[in-house]
């Protein structure tokens, strides 16, 4: 199977190797290409709504749907989702018409229904025409930089996350926050890699109070480079001070890691925050 491998990678040509190959036929030329195009092909996100339910309360009936984001090849299998309601389009969909206006008036949200709400078939139309609308805002260039792109896919989760920290309930808020944290790592392309960090701060701290000390320290060693390229001083330190005390119980080296947070400190003179992670993490989305 390997060797069959290398042998298909060894046949495909790059551009260059088609331009100089005037001995392979017009067919095995255009095989090539094709190949080399297929392997070049950008990352996009694809969504999909694969299904829905319906949630009777006791003074509320609505629908919700499972809305799957994954971006496009092979290297991205995992299919990681959320549900949201029409309301949560809705919203969503005016927030994006006051930051944007004119661009999106080629984007239609699918129409509210006065009657009709639960009636399979409607439910089915609308599931269909809300994936075809987040397909729509996402071809639209300033709506998938925008700020408000990762908000709808990880906020409730987010803040659902941050609330069980500050509940003590560190396992099923590490399940939350790993979602979030996938979702947020497929948008990497379109948003800041700042995004990250809030969602990787708390899992460090979630992982350090499960007494994981492996997972908290990797989460908060990942979340330390955007905070260094953009300057969140309150989160350099905090970050440097559980990683330099997770150092010393794993075993790994803190020298440099010591010497950046003493640096930090007296370059600042008592400026920058002297809040733990777990106290930035509890104020985060209050």
């Amino acid at each position: 199977m390997a060797e069959a491998k290398r042998d298909t990678e060894a046949n495909i040509m790059t551009p260059d190797d088609l331009l100089s190959g005037s001995s392979l036929t017009t067919k095995e030329l255009q095989q090539n290409w094709r190949e080399v195009k297929r392997n070049d092909r950008p990352v996009r996100l694809l969504f999909e709504i694969p299904s829905s339910r319906i949630v009777e309360q006791a003074l509320s009936k609505y629908v919700v749907y499972q809305v799957v984001v994954m971006r496009s090849g092979s290297f991205d299998s995992r299919r990681v989702s959320v549900e949201r309601r029409y309301s949560d389009f809705s919203r969503f969909h005016h927030q994006l018409l006051q930051e944007f206006g004119e661009e999106l008036e080629e984007v239609l949200l699918p129409r509210k229904l006065l009657t009709g709400n639960f009636n399979p078939d409607n439910i089915q139309e609308r599931r269909l025409a809300l994936q075809d609308y987040l397909a729509k805002l996402y071809s639209t260039r300033c709506v998938r930089h925008s700020h408000h792109f990762p908000a709808f896919f990880t906020e409730p989760e987010q803040r659902r996350g941050h609330s069980l920290i500050r509940a003590g309930q560190f396992r099923a808020a590490v399940e939350q926050l790993q979602t979030v944290l996938e979702i947020q790592e497929k948008l990497l392309p379109w948003q800041k890699p700042t995004l990250v960090v809030p969602t990787l701060a708390a899992l460090a701290v979630g992982h350090r109070d499960l007494d994981d000390p492996e997972q908290a320290f990797g989460c908060a060693h990942k979340a330390l480079p955007p905070v260094r390229r953009y300057g969140l001083k309150q989160y350099r330190a905090a970050l440097l001070e559980l990683l330099v005390d997770l150092g010393y119980q794993l075993g790994r080296p803190v020298a440099q890691m010591q010497e950046e947070l003493t640096a930090l400190r007296d370059a600042e003179r008592g400026e920058a925050c002297c809040r733990s992670l777990k106290e930035l993490v509890i104020q985060e989305f209050l």
